[in-house]
């Protein structure tokens, strides 16, 4: 406890803070006359500047603050005593009280200053309104600009996807000679198939296609494309060109020419339904039940699959130990494929009773899952015919 004068303080600062503000204070008050409105007027204005250190002075910037208010009020004029203040405006005898009341009538006029004053304040509010609107209207233009994209992009999807399928069904394939531009090199001892007649005019529009993937009753009906790496047609489209919808796309490890144990074909889930938006369905039993079948074609033969797994998982951290879809292609050993069957049916949401056994081929239909962070939903089917 620091004590100065028979005054107690908890600290030495506290003392020289309470010393700063009683300075401030007293020459407030030589310079203005607290008793007056002007007076009191002038110590507001100026506290507006001052910051107090201790609770002497913020107890009278407290009191500045009562007293302008009332006098604004109309509950004191310059008349009252002291005494009438302390009490609140009120009088401090029945004499005064005619006085206040009369007071209340006619509260006093602001000066120019504080006119000023509020004028820049609303001024200032106005600014800051307009501001908010102005940015309130560019957002929802925004807003409105990229819905209209989305929806002029899922429409050009659309129609390119129905003109890849007018050119797997044209019959100019019979006239046509098709040069294939492979993927990756073979020893000699590979035969490479011949392409599907079907396929032949699309392919020659371009080389990374692959493929066909169709679900009957569905929006998936689109060629598949395959490419060195799994980035590329997450943004653009069969003709090359920039596109947030983007292909359906086969792994880029995967290989048509010499088969895997299992394709993992990718595509985005666009909130309009087109790609895989509608692959997330298969999490509804009843939906599945309605769709057993996936039609996967490559450019080399054809093929019908039958779903066995539908489940929701997400993307693992690299050193994480665990079983992760998207790394399933080829199984070694019959013992990896059945380790792998398992970990799959203990994911799946239902049972379809469907199963495999080492040798069968297998695809697996892959989106994002918005029910968590880097969440993916996965379909997996086997072949069938």
């Amino acid at each position: 406890m620091y004590e100065v004068n028979g005054r107690k303080y908890r600290s030495e600062d506290d003392y020289k803070r309470e010393i700063h503000d009683e300075k401030i204070i007293d020459d407030l008050k030589r310079i203005y006359d607290i008793d007056t409105f002007e007076g009191v007027k002038g110590i507001y204005r100026e506290l507006q500047t001052v910051s107090f250190e201790s609770d002497k002075g913020r107890k009278f910037d407290d009191h500045v603050f009562e007293l302008y208010n009332k006098y604004k009020k109309g509950e004191l004029s310059d008349n009252l005593s002291r005494e009438g203040v302390n009490k609140k405006g009120r009088s401090a005898d029945k004499k005064n009280k005619g006085s206040v009341k009369q007071t209340k009538s006619k509260p006093e006029v602001m000066d120019e200053s504080m006119k000023n004053a509020i004028n820049r304040e609303i001024k200032k509010q106005n600014r800051k309104r307009t501001l908010l609107v102005i940015s309130l209207v560019v957002v929802s233009f925004g807003c409105i600009g990229y819905f209209v994209k989305y929806m002029l992009d899922a429409r050009a999807a659309e129609e390119s996807a129905q003109a890849m399928a007018d050119l797997r069904d044209s019959s100019a394939a019979d006239f046509i000679t098709v040069s294939q531009v492979l993927k990756k090199e073979y020893d000699d001892e590979v035969v490479i198939p011949e392409i599907l007649d079907e396929y032949k005019v699309m392919y020659q529009k371009n080389k990374s296609l692959i493929g066909w993937v169709k679900i009957d009753g569905t929006k998936i009906d689109y060629p598949v494309m395959q490419t060195y790496d799994n980035e590329y047609y997450l943004k653009h489209n069969f003709e090359q060109k920039e596109d947030v919808n983007g292909c359906i796309f086969l792994d880029c490890n995967c290989d048509i020419v010499l088969g895997n144990t299992n394709y993992i074909i990718y595509g985005h889930h666009m909130n309009s339904g087109k790609m895989f938006g509608s692959l997330v369905k298969y999490g509804n039993e009843d939906f599945y039940k309605e769709h057993k079948y996936i039609q996967f074609d490559t450019i080399y033969e054809k093929g019908t699959y039958e779903v066995m797994y539908a489940f929701r998982t997400h993307i693992y951290n690299a050193d994480e130990i665990t079983f992760k879809y998207y790394q399933f292609i080829d199984a070694n050993s019959e013992a990896e494929f059945n380790s792998a069957m398992e970990e799959m049916s203990k994911m799946s949401i239902y049972d379809t009773g469907v199963t495999a056994v080492y040798g069968d081929r297998l695809i697996t239909l892959s989106t994002c899952d918005y029910q968590e962070e880097n969440g993916r939903f996965a379909v997996v089917a086997k072949k069938i015919d």
